[in-house]
């Protein structure tokens, strides 16, 4: 009874404090920059970019959604969306300075560097040991608070139909702190360590993809199959269109997680809008012939999926491969995953929405596409790969991805085993076999409100 007063309360009190904090944060004037600093260019484009990776969020609620049963729509298209709401007031009130701030050995900013915003606002565009950016810090910040909504967002895809709502809010803020943050900063933080050991990550495959893979895998052999799975029922998906609106709004969202990760409106921006289209057009002609290979018709929900694993496969890769490489790129990540997903299937391990062989592999799958295609005609600030005559740098990819997978993989699964010690961690058979839109939500997907 006490540990539900607690679960009741808490969030609430939680949130309360941090508003509380928040007023005594003094007002500061934005940083002025004449026209040497900025780019007018620039900053337009990254503000459009930001929004359409913002869009990517509604999108995969819609992708997500889709596909589950009718009774767990509602449950878990707002798994995805409410991710906006917890990782915004973390990412302002600290969330930034763990991934950005002042390097700590190369592990984890200082939390204090930037603490609600503190430097941001007013701060000149320069990250801690990098060149200095042609946008202000804040439109930076708030482009990678994108990448950080999307992110636990994506996990809700291994463990729909059957987590507890409060249990899954506590892991989205354990995540960002103890996952996310951390690899942000080895990754994309001028001092991070992978970083400067030379791998190289453009718009996010270790710090987005293999991160939320990784979390799924363990959130899925934590939580246990599903009362479906374990009775080897079909379960068509609730509704095909959404899966449809959802890989458009991805796809369509992408181009801003891509080519804004050029920082700048530019040529590199162009050549990784470019890719990022090619790759997920293969990969998504790929899973659905690959699939006709097997036996079964071609189909709009495998065409849907191949699409968003070639999205994915791209991402680490979109600005340092030329735009014929990305063809291959999205066509293997395609079959790689479509074979995992099978197996997966076969399996004990009930990943719902097969989040870690489309997301996880295909995340994994990109970062060694990396090592073997990237090359320096393409992006003189990146490295040749394998394929152009440096092993190396295969290696360090390789080496920097296997890091990412035990660490990510590990953090996780301690973190859903945590919740599970403090709090139920999944619904009751009951629950599960009533679905989770009325017995977590009161709602019912379809249901007139006026008729309620």
């Amino acid at each position: 009874m006490k540990n539900q007063v607690v679960q009741k309360f808490a969030p609430f009190i939680l949130l309360l404090v941090v508003a509380i904090l928040a007023l005594f944060v003094p007002q500061l004037p934005s940083f002025q920059g004449d026209a040497s600093t900025y780019s007018g260019a620039d900053i337009s484009w990254i503000l459009v970019a930001t929004a359409l990776v913002f869009i990517m969020t509604p999108g995969l609620a819609f992708f997500y959604g889709g596909m589950v049963h009718r009774k767990n729509i509602i449950s878990t298209m707002i798994k995805s969306i409410v991710s906006a709401g917890i990782v915004s007031v973390i990412w302002i009130s600290f969330g930034y300075s763990l991934s950005f701030g002042e390097s700590i050995n190369g592990i984890i900013g200082n939390p204090m560097t930037h603490l609600f915003f503190k430097g941001v606002v007013n701060g000149a565009p320069t990250l801690q040991g990098g060149a200095a950016m042609t946008i202000p810090l804040l439109l930076f910040a708030l482009f990678q608070l994108m990448f950080a909504i999307i992110t636990p967002g994506l996990v809700v895809g291994a463990v729909a139909e059957r987590i507890k709502f409060t249990s899954y809010i506590l892991f989205i803020v354990l995540f960002i702190i103890l996952v996310y943050a951390p690899l942000a900063h080895w990754s994309w933080h001028p001092n991070g360590f992978l970083l400067k050991m030379g791998a190289l990550d453009f718009a996010g495959g270790t710090v987005v993809h293999i991160s939320a893979g990784c979390a799924a895998l363990a959130g899925a052999i934590v939580l246990k199959s599903r009362r479906s799975k374990l009775e080897q029922q079909e379960i068509p998906p609730a509704n095909i269109p959404y899966v449809l609106i959802g890989t458009g709004l991805l796809w369509f969202g992408w181009f801003g997680f891509n080519a804004g990760s050029a920082l700048g409106a530019n040529s590199l921006a162009v050549n990784a809008f470019a890719t990022t289209n090619t790759a997920a057009a293969a990969a998504g002609l790929a899973w659905m012939f690959f699939d006709v290979l097997k036996g079964r018709k071609p189909s709009v929900l495998g065409f849907c999926i191949g699409a968003v694993v070639g999205l994915v496969a791209i991402t680490p890769a979109a600005g340092f491969v030329g735009i014929p490489q990305s063809i291959f790129i999205g066509m293997m990540a395609a079959i790689i995953s479509n074979v995992a997903s099978h197996v997966f299937k076969l399996s004990r391990v009930d990943d719902t929405l097969d989040v870690f062989p489309c997301h996880g592999i295909g995340g994994m799958v990109g970062m060694l596409m990396t090592g073997l295609f990237a090359s320096k005609s393409v992006n003189a600030a990146g490295a040749d790969g394998l394929f152009y005559g440096n092993p190396a740098f295969f290696f360090t990819q390789l080496k920097a991805m296997l890091i990412v997978v035990f660490y990510s993989f590990t953090a996780s699964y301690l973190i859903f085993k945590f919740i599970s010690i403090i709090m139920p961690l999944r619904v009751t058979e009951e629950d599960e076999e009533l679905g989770l839109d009325a017995t977590q939500h009161d709602e019912k997907y379809g249901r007139n409100p006026l008729k309620a």
